[in-house]
């Protein structure tokens, strides 16, 4: 869970303190979310978002890389990297396996040439992912939800709260075991819809929940 330097928040007993709120703030929930209330994320849900995750972000080293600006941003479960990789050399030895079996019974070697290209991609993805899993991370804001990924290319998509359609988890078998899932918002446009994967299932629970009562209060006409 990485946290910038913060600016100061305003005061909420004030009537203009909404007005002068920076853009990048983090929503403030009540204690209590009552029917017309903003259920929004408050400080407590640090303790849930941010459970068995990494504490900072990976960026490019270069200066013109894409901020993170202020605010707390969350990340990935820690167990994402290794469903990623038993997962990937599950892929490997089932590629030898076939390769070798084939050339047992064929007695040809031609089925060696797609199985290495399938066998260095996948090496190269079980080199690379422990180092792109901590370059995930999102963080709650004011009016929207941003989700940033990528170190060599870099995305950072932006959701508001109010043109979310749908908030989807799924998790399989092995997802199940390392105690994590897969969230999926799905807005109007296709384009900025966002799956944050490697989620802790409670965080995943949580932000699902938390997502859908702040769209109900910010929704807005499509």
């Amino acid at each position: 869970m990485t946290k910038p330097p913060e600016t100061p928040r305003p005061d909420p007993s004030r009537p203009e303190a909404d007005a002068d709120a920076p853009a990048a703030e983090r929503l403030d929930a009540p204690a209590h979310h009552g029917p017309s209330e903003s259920a929004a994320p408050d400080q407590g849900d640090d303790a849930v978002l941010g459970e068995r995750t990494y504490e900072r972000i990976l960026e490019p080293r270069s200066r013109r890389r894409l901020p993170l600006g202020d605010g707390t941003w969350y990340q990935l479960a820690r167990a994402y990297v290794r469903v990623q990789l038993i997962t990937q050399g599950a892929v490997i030895v089932l590629v030898l396996a076939a390769a070798i079996v084939a050339q047992v019974i064929t007695g040809v070697r031609w089925q060696w040439i797609p199985a290495g290209v399938i066998l260095l991609v996948t090496l190269v993805g079980l080199i690379i992912t422990p180092r792109q899993a901590r370059s995930f991370g999102y963080q709650l804001r004011r009016d929207d939800l941003v989700f940033r990924r990528g170190i060599l290319w870099q995305r950072v998509v932006a959701v508001p709260y109010g043109r979310m359609q749908l908030v989807d988890i799924t998790h399989g078998p092995l997802d199940r075991g390392f105690g994590i899932a897969q969230l999926k918002l799905v807005t109007a446009a296709a384009s900025t819809g966002v799956t944050i994967p490697g989620l802790t299932q409670e965080a995943a629970e949580h932000l699902r929940d938390t997502l859908v009562a702040v769209a109900e209060t910010r929704r807005t006409g499509l």
